[in-house]
């Protein structure tokens, strides 16, 4: 006997009509940069221009909302990365609720200071999503607090959901729709509206490679716990899927996908750059799996394809890192170590060489004690911009065919 889903349609429309007052759809901008490298139209929703820079808000504001009075009167309580614990406390402020969220010790300032600012109460506990939960928990057994789960209640999944009307609605003939996942909760709500109305429309899930439940958990047929997780993509990094989540997804879902960390920092990258659009990791999922396929994805995926770029609450600490690994995977950060002799000169004819090779010098500094380093030479390690991998291979070889001994950092 079929059993019936946990949310469905309906559910996701009786939310939209509460979120109406409160939340106004987020931009879908078409991407010719993404559709050149792969091959099929692609469009991205703007997910990080929501309110509190993240879809959260939809799930907490329509669960918060459907609160008793008796419930609102015993306030809330929430564990988030951030994302979420931003959605729980400005919620709680527009509905006149008093909230308190545990979050990571290691969470981003910049989702504490927002946190806080919308008026809740911030307690840091573990370094994990599930540690908070625990704690949570405990707090509302203690308090009577409502816990608001980030993920695992109908609720939650149904105003999620609301971000797959509105796909349709910017892209009536999208084909494909990419989602960054954690423990399900956008995943599920989106492929809910969605493959109600047009069931041809092909789901795809995204998971960073280093916190990934769900493969795992959709072989075995159940949520399944991974044993660690190591991401900068702290909005992802959920240890297993929500009970609720689950079933929609295992039903509805078409294919699970994993991206890694080098993928993602790549496409935190491409979206400053050429979408112009500030994306914390866990947002840039979808947009890695996309870039990771390249051109194939023409063969794998119909066009248009919509990638959700699920959240922008990045650390900018984060960010400059993100972009300084980005650019040296992408070749334009060169960091090598010359040795040359050790005599009035050579460095300015290093510096001449380079600039000749149009480099841009970011660093240099010298070293007379290395290993294996003779007494009559110099170590200098530089750190070069550059403009690519062909770039950076022809300066190399320049330095060489100049006498130096040079080795790539």
């Amino acid at each position: 006997m079929a059993t019936t889903p946990a949310v469905t349609l309906d559910d996701v429309l009786s939310a939209r009509e509460t979120l109406a007052e409160v939340l106004t759809p987020t931009p879908m901008e078409f991407s010719q940069s993404l559709t050149d490298r792969i091959g099929v139209p692609v469009h991205l929703k703007c997910e990080n221009l929501q309110r509190a820079g993240s879809f959260k808000m939809r799930g907490a504001y329509t669960r918060m909302s459907r609160l008793t009075d008796e419930e609102k009167a015993r306030g809330v309580v929430a564990a988030s990365a951030g994302n979420h614990a931003q959605g729980v406390a400005l919620a709680a402020r527009m509905l006149g609720i008093e909230a308190t969220v545990y979050m990571p010790l290691g969470a981003a300032m910049p989702k504490l200071a927002a946190t806080r600012g919308y008026g809740a109460t911030v307690t840091q506990v573990g370094t994990t999503l599930d540690e908070g939960i625990v704690e949570a928990k405990k707090f509302a057994e203690q308090t009577g607090a409502v816990f608001i789960p980030p993920f695992d209640h109908p609720d939650i999944v149904a105003g999620q959901g609301t971000c797959g009307l509105e796909i349709l609605e910017q892209v009536p003939d999208v084909r494909t729709i990419v989602v960054a996942t954690g423990g399900g909760g956008l995943l599920a709500g989106i492929a809910t509206a969605v493959k109600a109305q047009n069931p041809d429309v092909r789901v795809v899930g995204v998971q960073a490679e280093e916190a990934a439940a769900w493969p795992g958990s959709l072989e075995a047929g159940r949520p399944v716990p991974v044993a660690s997780m190591s991401t900068m993509a702290d909005g992802i990094a959920v240890g297993c899927p929500g009970e609720v989540p689950f079933g929609l997804v295992s039903e509805l879902v078409d294919s699970m996908e994993t991206v890694s960390e080098q993928a993602i920092a790549r496409a935190v990258l491409f979206l400053a750059e050429r979408a112009k659009q500030v994306v914390e990791p866990a947002g840039a999922a979808a947009v890695a799996h996309l870039m990771e396929l390249g051109k194939e994805s023409g063969s794998h995926y119909e066009g248009p394809v919509a990638a959700v770029i699920s959240g922008g609450n990045i650390d900018p600490l984060l960010l400059l890192r993100i972009i300084r690994q980005g650019l040296t995977v992408a070749g334009r950060y060169l960091q090598l170590q010359v040795k040359v002799p050790d005599r009035p000169g050579e460095l300015a004819a290093v510096l001449a060489l380079l600039a000749e090779e149009r480099c841009n010098v970011l660093e240099v500094l010298h070293h007379r004690r290395v290993l294996g380093l003779k007494v009559s030479e110099v170590a200098i390690s530089m750190t070069l911009e550059t403009m690519g991998h062909d770039h950076s291979s022809h300066v190399i070889q320049a330095l060489r065919d100049h006498g130096s001994t040079v080795e790539r950092i």
